[in-house]
């Protein structure tokens, strides 16, 4: 049988490179390689391609040969440069396993659209949506799904701080794993907050904070079939839940742990996996996603943030979630293949 040449990019310019590292060496413990011929390309956080034997190198080694996706479908793969030129590598498919700016906010969606590659994941479009939480949340009202009150800081916006109710969060529109993000109970916080956000993005969201159960649902697909995994339930000790920013966080978070699946009543899960679905398909994902949410005490369900390329660690939701439900990574990174393949020219 012949295996499919997969081209897994991993790491990046954004502040979750780590993240991303940790999950392509997730994907290459569960990838099947009686099925998939992996070609790792690694980025920097400085943004040079590199071709790796595997996710484990140091990807500042400057003999690693460089390489980048060719945006011409004729070349349908690599350009790696050698000291002769270059060469190429055919590409039957790719895995983006690249989080936050850079890699899962459409951009890297673009090139794989000019290459021609059939590639995993959410397209230009459901990506670019996802990744910027106001609109995320304006699309998703305009399917009935409820969402945090908020508003939109500029670049060069002052907000007077005594026109808010307190709490809220202040948070970098376009970024991930909580970074950036603030709670503010108190107006003479508020200005501080704004800036630190900025650091990461210039477009800031002041949003309400809801009362409620930090509650996700991961979800696998395209269209109208869809598979849910097990619904999660954030159980935190203090503070707000900052995923991926802990210390040691293999050996789990500094605040939360995970109740997988959540001790939620069965009408709960039930919601919960249904409004995960129609944010899905209003924002056009496709692929997977995880869908993050509040489950308030009165059972209505409010919707926090998708992610349409979560982390895939040994300590991530998404995983965890499917795991719950009987698909291991392996088969779920099958399952992610055969949906990019079949969907390939549609």
């Amino acid at each position: 049988m012949t295996r499919l040449t997969i081209g897994i990019v991993f790491g990046g310019r954004s502040e979750e490179h780590p993240i991303s590292v940790k999950s392509a060496r997730a994907v290459a413990k569960n990838l099947d390689l009686d099925t998939y011929d992996p070609v790792w390309i690694g980025i920097t956080t400085s943004g040079t391609w590199k071709l790796c034997d595997h996710p484990g190198v140091d990807l500042d080694d400057g003999e690693l040969p460089r390489a980048m996706l060719a945006p011409d479908p004729g070349v349908h793969g690599l350009l790696v440069l050698t000291p002769e030129g270059y060469q190429t590598i055919r590409l039957d498919l790719v895995f983006p396993v690249l989080h936050g700016r850079f890699g899962e906010d459409g951009a890297m969606q673009g090139l794989l659209e000019l290459s021609g590659i059939p590639y995993i994941g959410c397209d230009i479009a459901a990506s670019a949506l996802a990744m910027d939480k106001s609109l995320a949340y304006l699309v998703a009202r305009g399917a009935g799904i409820a969402t945090p009150d908020f508003r939109v800081v500029g670049p060069d916006e002052t907000v007077d701080p005594d026109g808010l109710g307190y709490p809220v969060f202040v948070k970098p529109a376009r970024s991930g794993s909580s970074f950036g993000v603030t709670k503010v109970v108190r107006g003479e916080g508020l200005a501080d907050a704004v800036e630190t956000a900025r650091a990461y993005d210039s477009k800031v969201l002041i949003e309400e904070a809801v009362i409620g159960s930090e509650i996700g649902c991961a979800i696998l697909g395209n269209g109208s079939e869809l598979t849910s995994g097990e619904v999660d339930r954030v159980a935190l000790a203090h503070g707000f839940f900052r995923i991926h920013q802990e210390r040691d966080p293999e050996s789990g978070s500094e605040n939360a742990t995970f109740i997988v699946p959540a001790d939620i009543s069965a009408r709960s899960r039930s919601l919960v996996q249904q409004t995960a679905e129609a944010v899905y398909r209003a924002l056009g994902c496709r692929g997977l996603a995880r869908v993050d949410m509040f489950l308030r005490d009165d059972g209505t369900v409010v919707l926090n943030e998708v992610n349409t390329l979560p982390g895939l660690t040994s300590y991530s939701r998404y995983p965890r979630m499917m795991a719950a439900a009987g698909l291991p990574l392996g088969e779920v990174i099958d399952r992610l293949a055969t949906l990019a393949l079949s969907g390939a020219g549609s």
